[in-house]
This record gives C-alpha cells, sequence and structure tokens, in this order.
C-alpha cells in the first residue's frame, strides 16, 4: 500500500542524503519521481546534501499546490511513480494535506523529509501536520552530536555569534561557523537551555544559568 512517511531529525543527521539515496535506488529501477524542496542552502528548485550532492527540484512556494502539480503532471501524459518532499517542515499545513491526498487519490508513496522543532523548540506547522497524517514517521538513527559530545536533539540559531530564542521561525542561515550574521547548530538539551554554543564553550563564557563556584 502506499503511504506518506516522514523522517524527522535534527539538521546535520543525514535527511536530505538519505532523500537523494531514495532518489537514486528507485530511480536505478526504472521509477521516475517528483522532487520538490523549499528554501534548500543550495539555492531555488535544489535539494542538496552537505555532502556535495545536489539534483534539481520543484520549489514548492506557499502559493504551490502540490496535488494539484502531480495531477497536471500526469494529465499532460508525463509519469511520477513516487514523491520526495525534502525541507518539508517550511511547508504550509495545507500543502501537508495535498501530499496525503497523492497518497490516497493516486496511489503512489510520498516521502517527506524534515526538521521536527525549530530554534525555539517549537513544532514547524509542516511538521506538526506531518506526525498528524503520516502513515509512519521515522527517527533518523545518524545521530548528530552536540560540540559536549553528547547527542544533539535540538537546533540553536545565532545571530552574530550568539544564541537567540526569538525571532522569525523561517530565517535562512549559514550553518557553516563563519562570521555570517544568522548561523544554526544543533546542541543537546542541556546546552540548548543555558544558551551554551561551542563558541560560547571555547571562550569560556559562563551561561546565565550556571553560577560559578567560589573558591575557598
Amino acid at each position: 500500500m502506499p503511504e506518506l512517511a516522514f523522517f524527522s531529525g535534527t539538521m546535520d543527521c543525514g535527511k536530505s542524503t538519505l532523500a537523494l539515496q531514495i532518489e537514486h535506488n528507485r530511480s536505478a529501477r526504472g521509477l521516475q519521481g517528483l522532487i520538490f524542496t523549499r528554501d534548500d542552502r543550495a539555492g531555488e528548485g535544489k535539494l542538496s546534501s552537505r555532502l556535495g550532492l545536489v539534483t534539481d527540484a520543484v520549489e514548492a512556494g506557499p502559493g504551490l499546490d502540490l496535488y494539484g502539480y502531480v495531477v497536471e503532471r500526469l494529465s499532460g501524459g508525463g509519469r511520477v511513480d513516487y514523491v520526495i518532499v525534502d525541507e518539508a517542515q517550511f511547508l504550509l499545513s495545507g500543502q501537508i494535506d495535498q501530499l496525503a491526498r497523492i497518497v490516497d487519490e493516486l496511489n503512489m508513496d510520498v516521502f517527506a523529509f524534515g526538521i521536527t522543532t525549530d530554534f525555539r523548540t517549537k513544532l514547524f506547522p509542516g511538521s506538526q501536520r506531518l506526525i498528524e497524517l503520516a502513515d509512519r514517521v521515522e527517527t533518523l538513527q545518524v545521530e548528530a552530536m552536540c560540540w559536549c559530545g553528547a547527542r544533539a536533539t535540538h537546533n540553536a540559531r545565532t545571530v552574530d555569534g550568539e544564541m537567540v530564542v526569538e525571532g522569525e521561525q523561517v530565517v535562512v542561515g549559514d550553518v557553516v561557523p563563519s562570521t555570517a550574521e544568522v548561523g544554526y547548530e544543533v546542541l543537546c538539551r542541556r546546552h540548548h537551555r543555558r544558551r551554551m554554543t561551542s563558541a560560547m564553550a571555547r571562550s569560556g563564557v559562563l551561561s546565565p544559568d550556571m553560577l560559578p563556584i567560589a573558591s575557598a
């Protein structure tokens, strides 16, 4: 039976790499897929992984009817055997409903990949709707690591090197340490709560809720 599958995890856990692997495996067997993405790091209409792999995709802007797009492709004589959606957390809730409709009415698998929560530890609307509707939800087994060596479970946003917990939910930024104004980093829950990024750890800065130990 066709299914709507949601593969989730933090940044750096291999979501886009798995999406590209599924595309490779299925296309190698003669199947033809349709790839949607939104706000990929490589630019509009691209699906890329941090390993350097990249392929063309359809940019799923807020005004795009995903179900209608697939139907139009099929009606025009095109072939679509399955659908892959990367950066699914950025989709609108209604677009997730359209993905479910593709599965139920067009009888094809839909594989969605995305981050579950934002830098404030709040669910993205797209991810929340996927959790509500998906036939299968899987957390990727490739674990990203916090700077301390623990399993990273939270996504942090930095502005000029300092972690922030307020602002717009979607801001595309650099995920590689640099001088970029907006950046992202994965942290364990302990250090996300303490707002202790790798840069702060290197500089020896104490987080606000850590009390220094007085010397005798």
